[in-house]
């Protein structure tokens, strides 16, 4: 086949940088906005945050417009520089003297002498490690120890194969070390505190805790044979088979799960909390209820106060009063447009994510009204991605980033944006309700079901029923693993 050439046209959508940052900042949740802001006043020293009121004349130039200069030929020619316009970029009525010159920002913690206090503690890792220079060990032992200590996770186990270990000190540290010997060393790590450290599996953690009682003088025996010759059937709650097994009674039998469930599964999880990744929940919108009247803040993290610095501004009108302008000052009158154009560029998007999170949130509040006056969850409205979108005029992939990411403050909790979204089901009478209000009242049933004998799926469907809500069993059965409700027979209780 002969080779030729041909022109086709394409049309192609692609989305502008600015529709591109503006989705990133989007995604973004309160909690890391501050850091993101941080990052862009390291790297545009143009952009500075305002602790005052003052004149913002920025605004009044559009940077997007067709008439602005977006790509700079810093080896262009000499009417380049030439047609710089300063007076876009210098407010009138400016001081002679710029207030950068009379400010020293290289050292700001000299501004403030305050000594912040932090929190001090011995991470997990640390504390296994000063209990090891405790054990008489010979060199070859305490390597073998510490390379065990290292591989245990954050919970405590020991989930790596011992064989793996034994090949990561013969490569890594040069140790040859047989399995028996580094098993010997995992029986004493297992020794120290907290109880349960360095297992293999859940069975191995509960016994090692149940065996430090028993040698504290504590009567477990039972509890051990259950967990060491029972443990799959206690998992699952055959609970008579155990009865069987072991010739006991209900009494007896509720006793040794009473010491069971005293014990820790994750010994080392409360261990070292200044080194774990801690996550807290910072509110994006504020709702109150005044006097039936809701009111929509918008959180102040998400509204910082920035502005164009004052220096940059100076310097710019500094070359325009100046005689003689060789290229190296022109290049850098061009870096300080860039800088200011940029900074000008993310305010404009922090504004714009504002109004995005404010008419995504005043939409949701208005659809779903009666559950911000109550608190009900009965009362939610069924509402998908597609309704917001409508009353917002936002495109369903705006609306889903504001909704994934962002937590909304009411006097009734902290809620996810996500949770008041939910698709709707039919009532006998044809009513459309919220699947998040069946949801309620399966949780409430169960709730109030008798532990011995816990309600199926089947008579739960059956139950909703006779409420009006027309509902399948594997449907119910689908809201119940959604609620992280387990089966009838692991919610039995003796």
């Amino acid at each position: 086949m002969a080779l030729s050439q041909s022109l086709q046209q394409k049309l192609l959508q692609k989305l502008s940088p600015q529709q591109i940052q503006l989705m990133k900042l989007l995604q973004v949740p309160t909690a890391n906005l501050e850091e993101r802001i941080k990052e862009e006043l390291e790297e545009n020293p143009a952009l500075e945050v305002s602790e005052e009121e003052h004149d913002e004349n920025f605004n009044e130039t559009d940077e997007f417009s067709e008439n602005s200069e977006d790509e700079y030929d810093m080896d262009g020619s000499e009417d380049e520089y030439e047609n710089i316009d300063i007076s876009e970029y210098v407010a009138e009525g400016d001081d002679e003297i710029a207030d950068y010159k009379l400010r020293d920002d290289n050292y700001p913690e000299q501004d403030d002498k305050k000594t912040i206090p932090f929190k001090v503690e011995s991470s997990f890792h640390e504390m296994l490690l000063d209990q090891l220079g405790m054990l008489s060990l010979s060199e070859k032992e305490y390597k073998i120890a510490e390379q065990i200590v290292g591989s245990l996770d954050d919970d405590g186990y020991l989930r790596r194969e011992i064989s793996s270990i034994a090949d990561d000190l013969a490569f890594r540290q040069n140790v040859d070390a047989s399995e028996e010997e580094i098993e010997s060393i995992i029986k004493q790590i297992q020794q120290f505190d907290p109880p349960g450290i360095c297992a293999r599996d859940l069975q191995e953690c509960l016994l090692i805790q149940l065996r430090r009682l028993q040698s504290s003088g504590k009567d477990v025996t039972g509890a051990i044979q259950v967990l060491d010759k029972y443990f799959e059937e206690f998992t699952k709650k055959h609970y008579e088979k155990i009865q069987r097994g072991l010739n006991i009674d209900d009494d007896q039998l509720r006793d040794i799960i009473n010491v069971i469930i005293k014990l820790s599964p994750k010994p080392g999880g409360n261990i070292g909390g200044i080194n774990k990744a801690e996550s807290y929940i910072i509110p994006d919108f504020f709702i109150l209820n005044n006097n039936s009247k809701l009111e929509l803040t918008l959180n102040s993290k998400n509204a910082p106060d920035l502005r164009i610095s004052e220096g940059y501004r100076d310097m710019l009108k500094a070359y325009d009063k100046g005689a003689k302008k060789d290229k190296r000052q022109k290049e850098a009158v061009m870096f300080i447009k860039q800088k200011i154009d940029s900074a000008k560029w993310f305010i404009d998007m922090i504004k714009q994510r504002q109004h995005t999170l404010l008419s995504t949130m005043d939409a949701i509040m208005n659809y779903q009204k009666d559950f911000f006056l109550t608190g009900d969850e009965t009362t939610l409205r069924p509402m998908i991605l597609k309704d917001i979108a409508e009353i917002t005029g936002l495109d369903i992939s705006t609306v889903s980033r504001v909704a994934n990411s962002k937590f909304v403050q009411t006097e009734f909790g902290t809620y996810r944006l996500k949770f008041f979204f939910s698709e709707s089901l039919s009532t006998e009478s044809g009513e459309e309700v919220s699947t998040r209000e069946v949801k309620k009242i399966l949780s409430d049933l169960i709730e109030a079901e008798e532990k011995r004998k816990p309600l199926s799926d089947e008579r739960l469907t059956e139950l909703l029923q006779e409420k009006g809500y027309n509902i399948a069993r594997r449907t119910v059965a689908k809201y119940r693993e959604q609620l992280n409700i387990p089966v009838a027979r692991l919610r039995k209780e003796l």
